[in-house]
């Protein structure tokens, strides 16, 4: 039900954007989020969006990226600026399983997208 796409190969500083397709069904009453997974780590968030698009972001990557989403077209977005090798993980998209709650914890997410890998190198 969910997919995210976008990832790929960066060079330190620079951009990519993440998109994430819903099918089947709309989340616009449920908060989606941004994870990630660093081999050896555990999912990690990242960044959550609520269904008025309010947002939060882990402090490692505040004004770096921009979570965005559009209900109209069901999709949700990660705008990714000045990358940094630490960065470099699997990009999960998720909703919340619950309607109307602002959540962060991965356990609080009941659809996932299957991952994209995003690689920076030094």
């Amino acid at each position: 039900q969910l997919q995210a796409s976008g990832g790929g190969l960066v060079q330190a500083g620079g951009s990519l954007r993440l998109s994430c397709a819903a099918s089947g069904r709309t989340f616009n009453m449920q908060a989606m989020g941004w994870f990630r997974q660093a081999p050896g780590k555990e999912r990690e968030f990242v960044a959550v969006i609520t269904w008025t698009s309010i947002t939060y972001y882990t402090d490692s990557v505040k004004d770096r990226f921009t979570i965005s989403r559009d209900n109209a077209n069901n999709t949700l977005s990660l705008q990714m600026n000045g990358l940094k090798p630490e960065d470099t993980a699997v990009y999960y998209c998720a909703a919340a399983r619950d309607r109307l709650r602002v959540v962060r914890h991965p356990s609080a997410f009941g659809f996932w997208g299957l991952g994209t890998q995003v690689t920076v190198s030094s």
